[in-house]
């Protein structure tokens, strides 16, 4: 039985906005792109979520739901230094410590000494050492497995501390939304709802075999969350599976060959990244992603395509196909496997 503490900090960016300027504390605040530029939301307070304002929306649109939104310039560098310094109180309880992104990790504390051994006592402790060194708040699941701790960390929020005790898991995920489950969207979610299934109660009725044949191999991850399982580890070394940019255009990219004209500067930028790269990976499939006008979009890649510019175009081309209308965002990336031979030779290929 394992110990799992799931840590989330709370609005991340938009904490350090208000902490680093009182002025912005108690008015709805957002960290995002400009609204004239076609910019998103990277995360807002409470009182702009009050207003229906999320993160990746559209800036412009969040200042239609509210019109005294202050939307603020992000600063990576700072977020990244706090970031750091959180994640080195996590290290302190346990080497086993899996980040999922600047503002959240998962803990294993199955084996530490730490708080006597309580789960529970290091997540009161951590979340008051966090607060104490950084004057930002997180909030903080614990529970036997990565699934129901993430759920719990967010039951709270914000600056919340959720218990999940082994032999209350059962009662807890009966009661549990399906579209709370990891890896259910909006999608499975109608889905599932179509059928009646609505809570894990309701998909316990399921069999395995039932739910394989309506959802395929996520059939079976569906029946073992219903019951509260997940084996998944606390994972330390997260290899990199792809590195990419995308640009938002201030107007839309009319036709196929404004399209074409953008991909060099893309190109450029994903050459720079890839060079900055720790480790040794090889370069499996290039792809490219693009944003219509109407905010559908479409990532076409292919394993043995050229990592050149001759190689994009060609993708773009075909992916420009699939809607051949005005191009709002465009993104270029590839997908990467661990090599033993160093990732610059793949780079010639730029």
């Amino acid at each position: 039985m394992r110990k799992i503490i799931h840590i989330d900090c709370d609005c991340f960016y938009a904490a350090i906005e208000m902490r680093d300027d009182p002025r912005l504390r108690n008015r709805p605040l957002a960290v995002g792109g400009d609204p004239g530029k076609r910019g998103v939301i990277a995360t807002c307070n409470y009182e702009a979520r009050s207003y229906g304002v999320h993160s990746a929306m559209a800036s412009a649109y969040a200042k239609k739901l509210c019109p005294d939104l202050l939307i603020v310039p992000g600063r990576m560098s700072v977020y990244r230094e706090v970031s750091a310094a959180i994640q080195a109180i996590f290290h302190e309880y346990t080497p086993l410590v899996q980040p999922l992104s600047l503002d959240e990790a998962f803990l294993d504390v199955t084996d530490s000494q730490a708080c006597r051994g309580s789960a529970t006592l290091i997540a009161q402790e951590i979340r008051q050492r966090v607060y104490e060194s950084q004057q930002i708040t997180v909030s903080a699941g614990v529970a036997p497995n990565k699934f129901l701790a993430k759920i719990a960390s967010d039951w709270d929020k914000p600056d919340g501390l959720t218990i999940i005790l082994p032999d209350q898991v059962d009662a807890f995920v009966l009661a549990l939304p399906v579209s709370k489950l990891h890896g259910v969207g909006k999608v499975t979610a109608a889905r599932l709802h179509r059928l009646g299934v609505d809570t894990c109660a309701d998909l316990r009725h399921w069999r395995k075999a039932d739910l394989a044949k309506e959802f395929g191999s996520f059939g079976e991850r569906l029946w073992q969350l219903a019951r509260g399982i997940d084996e998944r580890p606390v994972v330390v070394d997260r290899t990199r599976q792809s590195v990419s940019v995308e640009n938002t255009y201030d107007q839309d990219l009319p036709d196929l060959a404004a399209c074409i004209a953008a991909l060099p500067p893309l190109l450029d930028k994903l050459a720079q990244r890839l060079g900055r790269l720790e480790g040794e990976y090889r370069v499996s499939k290039p792809f490219v992603k693009l944003k219509f006008q109407d905010f559908t979009q479409t990532t076409l890649e292919q394993t043995g395509a050229p990592v050149t510019p001759e190689g994009f175009t060609e993708l773009c081309r075909q992916a420009f196909a699939r809607g051949e209308r005005p191009v709002r965002l465009i993104g270029v990336g590839v997908r990467l496997d661990n090599a033993n031979s160093p990732l610059g030779e793949q780079l010639l290929l730029f």
